[in-house]
């Protein structure tokens, strides 16, 4: 979990960071979401500031209008009236969102994608999401939007967590990566950033195993294009930070498969915020809370 007290120019102070108790049960989880965000209070109070609202996003399906934690496999969320949890634990209005699409609202406002309104955010960490801005309006489709990590490359692929096989998130995800790679190579990888390492010395394995990774995630990718038309692909997460290893093969691969007449190559780049971006995703949430019905 990560917290921040953020002003209305966007800077944040007080940053807080605090492990998630996934393995102690989905009721623990909400504890600690709320324990944060007493903590960030507490903080609040001895600077001498005055909170307005708080910002609360999650991953899985969320239903943002009304306050609902649909589902979360990770978490074991389901149908959970968080927003109204938490607003009676703190006393605030709370907004409430998912967080890759928090994530591209900061990127939109604050980072990598402003004045665009034509931009997918494509976190890529341990699993793999995408968030898409279309003529400056979020898609968000009941909580559904965006779920790149979920389309199928490989139909008789790994196992995935949703239910399906050979999904992106089951090949391109720094999980899968460093987790492809040790059942390669018998050896383990205590993440992907280790891998794209052995990929910078030329492993062969490393090179193999990357190079799958990064053409499963093009093709979710081109399908994405091909429908959102964005002029702007915005990676994020912790595969963002190797660089042109991840983004020029990627933009390769993404501008050989579209066609000229029928999609745009939008520009690839990598995310300004880091992993900061949802928590001002959640700081924007919460200025909406304070006037329903106004963009963030």
């Amino acid at each position: 979990m990560k917290g921040a007290i953020v002003g209305p120019d966007g800077r944040a102070c007080g940053r807080l960071r605090r492990p998630t108790p996934r393995d102690q049960g989905p009721d623990a989880v909400v504890d600690s979401v709320g324990t944060t965000l007493d903590l960030l209070l507490a903080d609040a109070r001895q600077r001498g500031l005055e909170v307005a609202a708080a910002g609360v996003v999650i991953p899985g399906i969320v239903d943002d209008e009304r306050g609902l934690a649909v589902f979360s496999a990770n978490l074991g969320w389901q149908d959970l009236p968080l927003r109204a949890r938490l607003e009676a634990r703190t006393g605030l209005p709370v907004g409430f969102g998912h967080d890759v699409r928090a994530g591209a609202l900061a990127e939109a406002t604050f980072g990598a994608a402003r004045d665009v309104r034509d931009m997918l955010f494509l976190p890529v960490g341990a699993g793999v999401a995408g968030a898409a801005l279309v003529d400056g309006r979020l898609l968000v489709a009941d909580g559904y939007a965006g779920e790149i990590g979920h389309l199928s490359v490989d139909p008789a692929g790994d196992p995935c967590s949703c239910g399906g096989r050979g999904c992106v998130e089951t090949m391109a995800s720094g999980t899968a990566i460093a987790r492809r790679y040790a059942t390669r190579t018998g050896q383990r990888a205590e993440g992907a950033t280790v891998v794209a390492a052995r990929v910078r010395e030329g492993d062969p394995d490393a090179v193999a195993v990357w190079n799958e990774a990064v053409a499963a995630l093009a093709h979710g990718l081109t399908a994405a294009v091909a429908l959102l038309a964005p002029r702007l692909v915005v990676v994020g997460g912790g595969l963002a930070g190797s660089g042109d290893l991840l983004l020029r093969p990627l933009s390769e691969i993404l501008l050989a498969r579209l066609s000229p007449h029928s999609a745009r190559m939008p520009r690839l780049v990598r995310a300004a915020l880091g992993d900061q971006a949802g928590c001002l995703g959640a700081a924007l949430l919460a200025r909406r809370a304070l006037a329903p019905g106004a963009s963030p």
